[in-house]
């Protein structure tokens, strides 16, 4: 089997021969190229033809965000973020840009170094398209939904409750889906989404600046709103106890997924039952069957994004062979099939 062909971009000849000694250590990735900056990364990327870029986001001349547009504009090619953890945000956006996913510099002798060579194995075979000059994004007209004033009297304040879990792809189509609920969805929404840790905040903040519905990362002991987004950090895992509130339980030393998605869907699924609503998207491994099932047996709804709209059919993919699904969606058509399951009235797409 040939090397997978790799160009590093990165202003830092430390970070260069950190990712160079990483990702040829077992000899299955070749570097193929190094640029300093983003022009020389476009222009790598041109002439080259590799099967993955790893990308620095602030370098001279031209920074990562610049050139990524420009590669997805002219000659797509699948690019893995490598960036500090204080530029979460700015991260964030590289996925709106066409990125498949983000992650930290990784030092030698870190977790982060075998999830990079991971990784790039894993996105070098991920088939991406050019793209179109991008549109600006519509901004939210309707204001935000208001937090009713007597939340502690009722014991609920919904009656529907959607979790999801999600890997490789997932913020990509979180951000295509949520972008399309509108202000008065009546369901809490929480997600386990993997993530590397440090960066949770980030994303919230970048799917904040995108969606009408407040966005944030749940806290322990936080009491859930109809309307809201809540995402699981990384470091715990989120789950839901009988007073509708938030518990941070420790995630295990030797946890394959964080967060994991099958504690957080087998908490809904034990404490709503018959109105807990699953939805298993874009992601490698198997985290989230487990949940999906309790969601099933439960009484609720299950729904997986199908294969053709997905980075990785992986964690859906499994979901799907064990039975535990009722409906396979198009990412494109889950917010109408979302809005119809908990019965909301208003459908006000937004394009993303």
């Amino acid at each position: 089997m040939s090397a997978i062909r790799v160009v590093i971009a990165d202003d830092s000849r430390v970070t260069r021969d950190v990712l160079r000694t990483i990702l040829t250590r077992d000899g299955d990735v070749e570097i193929v190229g190094e640029a300093t900056n983003g022009l020389e990364a476009i222009e790598l990327a041109r002439r080259l033809s590799p099967q993955l870029i790893t990308m620095d986001l602030t370098m001279p001349v031209l920074d990562g965000l610049g050139a990524i547009e420009e590669i997805m504009h002219t000659k797509g090619v699948p690019i893995l973020v490598v960036s500090d953890r204080s530029h979460a945000e700015t991260a964030y956006q590289a996925l709106e840009l066409g990125a498949l996913e983000v992650m930290p510099k990784p030092t030698l002798e870190s977790d982060d170094a075998e999830r990079l060579l991971e990784r790039v194995r894993l996105l070098s075979g991920v088939a991406v398209i050019t793209r179109l000059r991008r549109r600006s994004l519509a901004q939210p007209l309707a204001t935000r939904p208001v937090a009713p004033q007597n939340s502690e009297m009722a014991p609920r304040g919904f009656q529907y409750i959607i979790a999801i879990a999600c890997s490789t792809g997932g913020p990509q189509a979180l951000a295509r889906l949520l972008n399309r609920l509108p202000a008065n969805f009546p369901a809490p929404i929480v997600i386990a989404q993997h993530i590397s840790h440090g960066f949770i905040e980030g994303m919230a903040q970048w799917l904040a600046s995108l969606c009408i519905l407040p966005i944030s990362v749940g806290k322990h002991g936080e009491r859930l709103k109809p309307g809201h987004v809540y995402l699981s950090p990384s470091e715990s895992n989120l789950c839901i106890t009988p007073h509708h509130r938030f518990q941070l339980q420790a995630s295990q030393a030797e946890a394959l997924y964080h967060p994991s998605g099958d504690v957080l869907l087998k908490s809904v699924a034990e404490v709503y039952g018959a109105d807990a609503i699953g939805l298993i998207l874009t992601g490698m491994g198997r985290d989230g069957v487990s949940g999906m099932r309790a969601i099933h047996l439960g009484g609720g709804q299950t729904i997986a994004q199908d294969e053709e709209s997905s980075v990785i059919y992986g964690m859906n993919q499994e979901a799907v062979n064990a039975g535990v699904i009722h409906h396979i969606v198009a990412l494109d058509d889950l917010p109408g099939r979302l809005m119809r399951a908990v019965r909301c009235t208003t459908h006000r797409q937004m394009p993303l």
